[in-house]
């Protein structure tokens, strides 16, 4: 996989070409949108964070690549722009959704800074969320009302983030929380789950699916009281189920309300 950080060359004269941000889903084959693979395959050059293109090493192993580490998205989606700008079909990659924590917004604001008559097209392609992977395992969570909160502070303070944890919770929605604990973030799921438990029974099942959809799946049902104890990174997905949601046959079910 060729990795550059620039175009020396015009691809398309005076032309503008286009932006696709595209999600190929939680990572494995199976999960990617046909959509999403031909915009992978008619490309011209393929933008993304490294560990996600690794990810699709094989089809785009004979295209010019823009890879950049984390914390650079920016610059990242701004290399996209400009390339659109120099006449290329451009694909933006992100994990799972481009529309859920990934980069489809950041493609729209910097494009709309550009004049309207030299604006790029952006096309957003959606993918599988690793919510939807996650719930799917887990059995049946998502069934109702439900959120979903990243516990990153990076660009959320950490007190807005606890305040809509609290009225989730409050609000008698299943949580899917992502981002749930990293190596700098120790205490932030603990401190989610004392909120939660202001409002819920501490029996309340709790899944959590490490690398959903992804070669390494690990999953384990809980409960509020004691999840937090489990294995839990940033590769995981936690799903705080409602005060309706139970476990039978090793699976979690939030019923509907559908009469039986």
């Amino acid at each position: 996989m060729a990795e550059k950080n620039s175009v020396s060359q015009n691809h398309g004269g005076n032309s503008t070409g286009t932006v696709k941000v595209i999600g190929i889903g939680p990572g494995n084959d199976e999960y990617m949108t046909p959509q999403a693979r031909e915009a992978i395959l008619e490309a011209d050059r393929v933008v993304g964070y490294l560990t996600y293109l690794d990810l699709i090493k094989d089809l785009i192993a004979d295209k010019e690549t823009v890879g950049t580490a984390m914390m650079q998205e920016v610059d990242r989606c701004q290399q996209a722009i400009d390339l659109a700008l120099e006449g290329y079909k451009v694909v933006v990659v992100s994990s799972g959704d481009p529309g859920i924590y990934g980069m489809a917004g950041l493609v729209m604001e910097l494009a709309n800074k550009v004049d309207a008559g030299r604006r790029p097209e952006v096309e957003i392609i959606p993918g599988l969320s690793a919510v939807n992977v996650a719930a799917s395992v887990l059995g049946a969570p998502l069934m109702h009302d439900f959120a979903v909160i990243s516990l990153s502070d990076l660009m959320t303070p950490w007190e807005l983030i606890k305040k809509r944890a609290d009225l989730c919770a409050e609000g008698d929605m299943v949580i899917a929380l992502y981002n749930p604990r990293s190596k700098k973030r120790v205490t932030h799921l603990d401190e989610v789950r004392e909120l939660v438990l202001k409002h819920r029974d501490p029996k309340t099942p709790v899944g959590i699916v490490q690398k959903a959809g992804r070669k390494g799946q690990h999953i384990v049902i809980s409960d509020l009281e004691h999840f937090t104890k489990e294995e839990v990174d940033m590769q995981t997905l936690v799903i705080i189920g409602n005060s309706q949601t139970y476990v039978e046959n090793g699976r979690m079910i939030t019923p509907r309300g559908y009469k039986l």
